[in-house]
């Protein structure tokens, strides 16, 4: 039996997925979210800043309502983490985003999971980081 992961990274369409209700990804984000936090091992969602940017998840804005209840965590893109992301732009020619979300994956505790609906750039970032992500599709 395996542990849940320490963190869980959303990417852009999960953020937009636990924005918006009528998301037809919403239930789904939003249940895999709740197990998580339900299980009791991990702690709260993690948005990389640059994400929550591409997204347009202004915290303030009526509409962000549903996604502020989840506490979601906001992951800020530090000195180290931007010149982590900066490489893996150059390497894996990804978009900011993704790179961030690359860097937060790497930083510690490593045991994550990234729930996304681009499953075809995690397995790369993480193959280059050498750090194991939990690829959850949306």
């Amino acid at each position: 039996m395996t542990s849940a992961p320490a963190r869980l990274v959303l990417d852009n369409e999960a953020v937009q997925a636990l924005r918006d209700p009528r998301h037809r990804k919403h239930r789904r984000a939003l249940a895999f979210v709740e197990a998580m936090l339900s299980r009791g091992r991990s702690a709260a969602p993690v948005v990389p800043t640059a994400v929550r940017v591409e997204a347009a998840w202004d915290r303030r804005a009526v509409g962000a309502a549903t996604i502020n209840r989840l506490r979601v965590v906001d992951a800020v893109l530090d000195r180290p983490d931007a010149d982590r992301a900066a490489a893996l732009v150059a390497a894996l020619r990804i978009s900011v985003a993704d790179a961030h979300i690359g860097a937060v994956a790497a930083a510690p505790p490593t045991s994550c999971a990234v729930l996304t609906s681009d499953a075809g750039d995690m397995p790369r970032i993480s193959a280059h980081l050498g750090v194991p992500v939990t690829i959850v599709s949306l």
